[in-house]
């Protein structure tokens, strides 16, 4: 069994909790998801079974989407609901043109400090696990891309926000940086992911759901094949005699390929790579003098 399924994570449950889920249901230990989900927040968990999981490290690049939930004037230690109240702010006033002058700020490429209450290892334990114990260690700014950043509602406290960003963007943070910028502070009051990549929440089913199609052995209706999570890279097709070739990861050339390219390719850039049945074979790579050269087969 190999594929990829669109689960809808629910509130309360962790990331590695949906995995063991499926792990039981289907009897199969390989079983991995491309990018955790915080225990309280809901949304798309993207779960790659079996030969799938080869898929994790390019679909854990994409972006991801997220409608997030912030409350102004109050700080916590976690930086949302969870976490202990550190500052509270009870008189301010907020309008919406100042907070859309706010936001238009962190689009593009910004620098964000990581969490302390996050899943980072400094000097072998987890950030989280030394929080708990009352520590604080300096972490250094990552570089991190906001491609879209909308004001969906606000009601004077609460702020709505949909949010499209880079891999490893904490959107905790993100929440409490846009208050420290109003100068009153706010933290994330819910979180919902809406999409990773070409998975979206609007197909996304729940676990529940998942049971009763095991049951009925209908697995194959939600089952996305593995090229679904590589839609974002470009596709090419090669020739009737290179596909054995590419089947046992040959580098190819440019004459090799029945698929039509501009010459506007760039070095480094990832296709996905079909034989000239359609088969998806695997991911690779352009490098100068018109050589691809795989990057990982799937076959």
């Amino acid at each position: 069994m190999k594929g990829i399924i669109n689960i809808l994570k629910p509130p309360g449950m962790t990331s590695f909790d949906v995995i063991f889920s499926c792990r039981k249901l289907f009897g199969i230990k390989k079983i991995g998801h491309a990018g955790t989900l915080d225990p309280g927040a809901a949304g798309v968990l993207t779960i790659c079974i079996g030969r799938a999981t080869k898929v994790v490290p390019f679909l854990t690049e994409t972006r991801k989407v997220y409608r997030a939930e912030m409350e102004f004037g109050t700080e916590t230690t976690t930086l949302d609901a969870f976490g202990e109240v550190t500052n509270q702010v009870e008189d301010f006033m907020l309008n919406e043109e100042e907070i859309r002058k706010v936001l238009d700020e962190f689009k593009g490429e910004i620098e964000q400090v990581p969490p302390m209450y996050s899943a980072i290892r400094h000097k072998g334990k987890r950030l989280y696990e030394l929080a708990r114990q009352g520590k604080k260690v300096e972490r250094k700014p990552r570089k991190i891309t906001i491609y879209d950043l909308k004001l969906i509602d606000f009601d004077g406290q609460k702020l709505i926000i949909d949010v499209e960003c880079s891999k490893g963007t904490y959107i905790r943070t993100l929440c409490a940086d846009i208050g420290k910028r109003l100068e009153i502070g706010a933290y994330m009051s819910f979180l919902v992911r809406t999409k990773v990549g070409e998975f979206s929440l609007d197909k996304a089913i729940t676990l529940e759901e998942l049971e009763f199609l095991v049951a009925k052995d209908r697995i194959e209706e939600v089952l996305e094949p593995l090229d679904k999570a590589l839609e974002h890279l470009k596709a090419i097709k090669v020739k009737s005699e290179f596909d054995e070739p590419i089947s046992n990861g040959v580098s190819i050339e440019w004459d090799n390929l029945a698929t039509k390219l501009n010459d506007e390719v760039e070095v480094g850039e990832k296709f996905r790579v079909y034989n000239s049945a359609g088969d998806f074979i695997g991911v690779y790579t352009y490098h100068n003098k018109d050589i691809f050269k795989p990057e990982r087969i799937f076959v």
